[in-house]
């Protein structure tokens, strides 16, 4: 009887030993699984949109996505780590803010008011209201060294991520070593931005064929594309595709769109990156995409709603020495001349252009 319960204590240490150098033996295992570059392609969704033209040296992958992404949201890139990219530029309202101008960490306001980050791998013309960022790769580390924002160094933000396995891990798996640098955390966030698409509005779906306009909506459609003609009133439009052109309604240029005259101008926009006199009061056209989310409207914000950014192109553009040509006839004229139903029907079209997958996308969320 003993030397049974001996014989039997014995084989349940010996299977006891082996469990243990088996599980040894897969712990080892999990952590000899070398981390390597991946350069699986990441494809961007296109919907009507043609193919975007990607820097050649910044393909998109998925795991560059993915840090780019990690670090859009990652709140060591600021002084303080309390804000992040994404703070000021929030997927809830495509990716802008609801503020007129962003405050930053230390409860101070920018001076302009924040842009949306979507398409953006169909602009080809500079970033932010002036173009002062040549490329977007450049544009995503102002924000970080800007006073007003972020107010980082980047050798600090290089330290901080170095001291972060998890970053070491995904930039080696993004660019092929754990060396963190500010041109590789530049170029991350190039590529998750660049990924950020709004293809997908309810006027996609018209063009597609797949969903219809109601008649306020269609007649919104027309006085948007229709040209401005007051000699023939039942016929005019408001004439906006002239400006907000393409299909991300848009046209890259820097414009005076009749905000302020000479004497009051206090921005000088486009003409403080050029010094260009002809460029003074223009800033960036940009895309009305998800307008009905991106409150308050133009480069500071001044218009709270959309029917005060359709009034001003009826009734109160103001003119200038570097006024968009376009302007001039229906600022001479009187304005758009558009009834209380067209300035309605303009809205409701507008409002065709939102979005909702790009508010809920996934790809596009927090990933902590």
């Amino acid at each position: 009887m003993e030397k049974s319960t001996l014989t039997k204590g014995f084989l349940f240490l010996c299977f006891g030993l082996f469990l243990l150098q088996s599980c040894q033996k897969d712990d080892d295992e999990v952590k000899d699984v070398a981390v390597v570059y991946d350069g699986t392609p990441y494809q961007i969704k296109t919907g009507n949109f043609e193919q975007p033209v990607i820097s050649s040296d910044n393909k998109l992958t998925v795991q560059g996505v993915k840090l780019g992404r990690m670090l859009f949201y990652e709140k060591k890139l600021s002084a303080n780590q309390t804000q992040s990219c994404a703070s000021c530029h929030r997927q809830e309202h495509a990716f802008t803010d609801t503020a007129r101008f962003s405050e930053g960490i230390r409860n101070l306001n920018g001076m302009r008011n924040a842009m949306a980050v979507f398409n953006m791998a169909w602009n080809n013309n500079e970033f932010f209201w002036d173009g002062r960022a040549h490329l977007l790769r450049h544009q995503s580390l102002l924000p970080i060294q800007d006073p007003l924002e972020m107010d980082e160094t980047l050798p600090n933000v290089v330290n901080k991520l170095k001291g972060d396995e998890v970053y070491r891990q995904q930039f080696t798996r993004a660019f092929g070593n754990d060396e963190i640098n500010p041109e590789k955390i530049s170029l991350a966030l190039e590529q998750f931005m660049n990924s950020i698409v709004s293809v997908n509005s309810k006027y996609d779906k018209y063009k597609n064929g797949t969903a219809q306009l109601d008649s306020v909506e269609e007649r919104g459609r027309y006085l948007f594309f229709a040209e401005f003609n007051p000699g023939f009133p039942n016929l005019s439009g408001a004439d906006c595709a002239h400006c907000h052109t393409t299909l991300n309604f848009e046209n890259d240029k820097y414009l005076n769109n009749a905000l302020d005259s000479d004497a009051d101008m206090t921005d000088d926009g486009r003409m403080k990156v050029t010094n260009d006199p002809n460029d003074k009061g223009k800033f960036k056209v940009t895309s009305l995409r998800n307008i009905e989310l991106t409150a308050p409207f133009m480069h500071d914000g001044r218009f709270k709603t959309l029917e005060e950014v359709v009034e001003h192109y009826n009734s109160g553009m103001k003119n200038s020495s570097t006024i968009d040509p376009a302007l001039i006839y229906p600022l001479n004229s009187g304005g758009l001349q558009l009834s209380a139903d067209d300035k309605k029907a303009l809205i409701a079209f507008l409002k065709t252009l939102t979005d909702d997958d790009l508010m809920t996308d996934s790809e596009y969320s927090n990933p902590f």
